[in-house]
């Protein structure tokens, strides 16, 4: 075993997990699951059957990803973020009856490359993370993020750019759309309402 799973973990056999990764205290990992390597599943996290993990992502403590959530390499998840899979969540059928798996239809959260969302934040499926984005904490993601795109608020809007340090990007000046990393001089051009890194 080329993994680390504490003893008050739970790991479901059919669940899949790469070399090096961690899952601490309380953490439960379903049925189905695929975490790459490198891994980082903090206490009392949750991910659901079937969810898909790329290498290097830090679940934090307590939060909870719920299937069919798809995540890719690099991704943050800040301590007790929320990823849905029901936009129309009810407990109980129309006449009363209690609802159970196959009475509903789940939808994703796929979160891109890179991407970090921040403590507490939501999003609400079916939605799309941006590669590189961030999503402030207790933001409530509604709709599609942007690549780059850093996002706050309820519902969250974009409100402007971070490079892959994370830092918020800097308009360069007399260059109106194009976008500076002051931390690692990433150059950034904005086109039609997204941003593209330059080679």
């Amino acid at each position: 075993m080329d993994f680390k799973v504490q003893p008050t973990a739970q790991v479901d056999e059919t669940a899949t997990i790469g070399a090096g990764t961690t899952v601490w205290d309380l953490a439960q990992i379903r049925e189905d699951a695929r975490l790459g390597s490198g891994c980082i599943v903090g206490r009392g996290a949750y991910v659901g059957p079937g969810v898909r993990i790329g290498d290097n992502v830090k679940l934090q403590n307590y939060a909870l990803v719920y299937e069919p959530a798809v995540l890719g390499d690099g991704v943050f998840v800040g301590p007790a973020a929320v990823l849905t899979n029901d936009y129309f969540p009810r407990s109980v059928d129309p006449e009363g009856r209690l609802k159970r798996g196959g009475d509903w239809e789940a939808v994703a959260v796929e979160v891109a490359e890179g991407a970090s969302l921040g403590a507490r934040s939501v999003c609400v499926a079916p939605v799309r993370v941006g590669r590189w984005a961030l999503v402030a904490a207790g933001a409530v993601v509604t709709r599609d993020v942007p690549d780059h795109a850093l996002v706050a608020g309820v519902p969250a809007r974009r409100i402007g750019w971070v490079g892959r340090a994370g830092v918020r990007l800097v308009e360069r000046e007399g260059e109106p759309g194009a976008w500076e990393c002051p931390e690692t001089g990433a150059r950034y051009d904005e086109k039609d309402g997204g941003l593209v890194e330059r080679a």
